[in-house]
């Protein structure tokens, strides 16, 4: 493994899947699987002894869904990034998934190449959805308000949230306080219908966003 290799830790349920994906990143030169398993119960324990940089999470496990594991990954000192691999591509699924905050969300039946493209994504800090969740998302939106009644400050810290910065960076970028760029993330998830910044920032990307105006990310 190269110092530079991205640490992936691999987890599905089917142990076939889990050595295919295994032999996939393996023979990437920028990456490296730290571990791997079949039971989503020991995501944890490993995740805190191997401190991978990316969780690659079957959305099956077994008696456990991906989307339980996603939160607690979350409150972890130095939280891996989580792409969650799934063979459903129902509005369910990705709802559920979007709302837990995962960073991405690849299908089973894309190409292996796409797979490791969207590992590679994550680890840049993009978000990868399909399709699918993009127009989910615009939906959702439409029924609750929507971006046009945001203020100018609020496009602003949107804007820097969709770049994948942290509210201490946002802060530090606007020469606000965290606790008021808190108070504006809380106000721009209410006013755009979201739950986190996953859905936040896919409605940022999403070219039917309504009310968009010019933003200052420049």
């Amino acid at each position: 493994m190269s110092r530079d290799a991205i640490r992936i830790l691999l987890v599905d349920d089917h142990a076939i899947v889990l050595e295919g994906l295994r032999a996939l990143v393996d023979g990437e030169d920028d990456m490296a699987v730290v571990g791997a398993t079949t039971k989503g119960e020991d995501v944890l324990a490993m995740v805190g002894a191997l401190a991978p940089e990316v969780v690659v999470l079957d959305y099956e496990l077994g008696g456990i869904r991906a989307t339980e594991l996603i939160e607690p990954l979350r409150a972890m000192p130095d939280a891996p990034r989580v792409l969650v691999l799934t063979a459903y591509h129902d509005g369910e699924t990705i709802r559920s998934v979007l709302e837990a905050g995962a960073e991405g969300l690849a299908l089973k039946t894309a190409s292996p190449q796409q797979t490791i493209a969207a590992i590679r994504q994550v680890v840049d800090g993009q978000l990868v959805f399909p399709q699918a969740a993009r127009r989910w998302l615009e939906a959702r939106g439409a029924a609750r308000g929507g971006a046009s009644e945001l203020t100018g400050r609020e496009r602003e810290v949107w804007a820097l949230l969709a770049e994948g910065l942290t509210n201490v960076q946002i802060a530090a970028r606007l020469s606000l306080s965290e606790n008021t760029v808190k108070f504006h993330v809380q106000h721009l998830f209410q006013k755009l219908g979201v739950k986190n910044r996953t859905e936040a920032a896919l409605r940022h990307a999403s070219p039917g966003r309504s009310g968009n105006g010019p933003s200052s990310r420049r």
